[in-house]
């Protein structure tokens, strides 16, 4: 996670119950359709009115309208300058999603969370005042690679450029041995979160602890560390 993002995540409220978002493509609907899943109400926009009636008729959301976001008018209208977070999911539209951010975010909304499409997008949207950007095609593409090439490797949580937080399977060289013969900590400098069994983690688990070939461990350091595991 990239840390000046802390400040952003720290600032949203937890009470908050309500959600607007705006742009219906497939990423737009994904949020829209979690959200609504999980209980919270949540508004959809977007200037196709065909889309607007699927996610009505498939009830990935409680409200839906057809509005134009580049309208600041259609906006306050439609009452999304009234919510606490706003998602502006208009990515493949660069000059619209840049227009709608912009729109929120001088009406005072104190949460934008704005989708781009590429870099020179991505810096945009922040010199409009977007608080937090996506890109997730970039993101996407990213943990596709590392898993063609790491394949043992099963997720990955970045905490900034140089360390990670990896899920991976127990390697054939570690089958048998118990978390204290392994000496992760002083082979490699990394520290052991937790270990796998029976469809379940461990939890920091007991250094007598054996591992066994085929199940998952969980571990925490720096990337060139990671890499030099048997894996």
């Amino acid at each position: 996670m990239n840390l000046s993002a802390l400040g952003f995540f720290r600032s949203l409220r937890q009470d908050n119950q309500q959600f607007a978002v705006i742009g219906l493509g497939r990423f737009g609907r994904s949020v829209c359709s979690t959200l609504h899943r999980l209980g919270y109400e949540v508004l959809a926009t977007d200037i196709d009115e065909k889309r607007v009636s699927e996610a009505l008729t498939e009830q990935i959301v409680g409200h839906a309208l057809q509005l134009d976001s580049t309208e600041s008018a259609a906006l306050k209208e439609a009452g999304i300058f009234e919510f606490d977070t706003v998602i502006v999911a208009i990515g493949n539209y660069v000059q619209e999603s840049i227009i709608t951010t912009l729109n929120v975010k001088e009406a005072g909304v104190p949460h934008v969370v704005a989708k781009a499409s590429s870099e020179v997008h991505q810096k945009l949207l922040k010199r409009v005042g977007a608080d937090h950007v996506v890109f997730p095609e970039y993101e996407a593409g990213c943990a596709l690679a590392r898993t063609l090439t790491k394949p043992s490797i099963l997720e990955r949580f970045d905490l900034d450029p140089d360390n990670s937080i990896v899920e991976l399977i127990v390697p054939d060289e570690f089958h048998g041995k118990t978390i204290t013969e392994l000496q992760l900590r002083n082979r490699y400098g990394l520290n052991l979160l937790a270990v796998s069994h029976d469809g379940k983690f461990l939890i920091n688990p007991d250094p007598t602890k054996r591992l066994e070939r085929g199940s998952a461990m969980v571990v925490i350091g720096h990337n060139k560390d990671i890499n030099r595991l048997p894996i």
